[in-house]
C-alpha cells in the first residue's frame, strides 16, 4: 500500500472502527457484524408539503439529531399528519397544539408557516431542537415552545387550545394513561378538536384510545 492509501485506511477507521469485520475479504463467510444504518446527528433537512392556496410548496427547515433519542428525527405519521391535517382552516385557528413526540416540532412548524398560532411541545431534553427549529423558519412570533410531560400539569401560559394534533404519540402502551390524562386536562375548558395519527401496530392502541 502506498502512504495515500494508508492513510486514507486509517482516516476511514477512525469514521467506521467495525468497518473489516462487515467487508473484509479474508474473512470466510457471511460478516461478523452487520451493516449499520447511518447515525442521524445534527443534520439539516428540508421538507416540503402541499399549499392550500398557492402552486408553491409550503418549505420547512428542520435540524435532526437522533443523539438525544428517536424523538428528534422527523417520523412518518408527523409527515401524514402535516399533509392531511386541515391546512385550509390554518389562519382560522386561534391556538393548535400538536402533541406529536417528536422534538422536530414538524407539525406545529408547518402549522405557523400557514398563519396558525401554535405551542409546540415534548419532553425537556428535545426543547433546544424544537427551539432552533422555530428559528431556522423564522416562526419565533407565532409557534411557542413549551415543555410538556404527559400526565403532568398544563404550563400556565399555554391558552386555550382550538384543535390538539397527536402525531406517533400512541407507541409505548404503559404511557397511555398519561396521554389520556393530557387530554382530559387540555380539553377542560373547551372542547378543541383532537385528531391522531399513528402507525397501526397491536390492536391494543385501538381498544385504548376508543371511547
Amino acid at each position: 500500500m502506498t502512504i495515500e492509501e494508508i492513510a486514507l485506511d486509517e482516516q476511514l477507521d477512525l469514521l467506521d472502527p467495525l468497518r473489516h469485520l462487515r467487508t473484509d475479504d479474508d474473512l470466510d463467510g457471511p460478516a461478523l457484524v452487520p451493516v449499520q444504518p447511518p447515525t442521524i446527528r445534527n443534520q439539516d433537512i428540508q421538507l416540503s408539503f402541499p399549499s392550500p392556496s398557492t402552486s408553491h410548496p409550503i418549505t420547512v427547515t428542520l435540524t435532526v439529531d437522533a443523539s438525544p433519542g428517536c424523538g428528534g428525527i422527523a417520523w412518518p405519521a408527523g409527515e401524514v399528519s402535516t399533509s392531511h391535517s386541515p391546512r385550509s382552516r390554518a389562519r382560522d385557528v386561534d391556538c393548535l397544539l400538536p402533541l406529536e413526540r417528536s422534538g422536530t416540532g414538524l407539525v406545529g412548524l408547518v402549522a405557523g408557516l400557514m398563519g396558525a398560532n401554535v405551542w409546540i411541545t415534548d419532553q425537556a431534553p428535545l426543547l433546544p431542537i424544537m427551539s432552533r427549529n422555530v428559528a431556522l423558519n423564522q416562526l419565533l412570533e407565532r409557534v411557542h415552545v413549551d415543555e410538556l410531560s404527559w400526565g403532568g400539569p398544563i404550563p400556565e401560559h399555554i391558552p386555550s387550545i382550538d384543535v390538539i394534533l397527536a402525531a406517533d404519540c400512541v407507541y409505548f402502551e404503559p404511557a397511555f394513561p398519561l396521554l389520556v390524562q393530557t387530554l382530559v386536562d387540555l380539553t377542560s375548558g373547551g372542547h378543541p378538536e383532537i385528531l391522531f395519527c399513528y402507525k397501526k401496530r397491536r390492536k391494543a392502541r385501538e381498544t385504548t384510545l376508543s371511547p
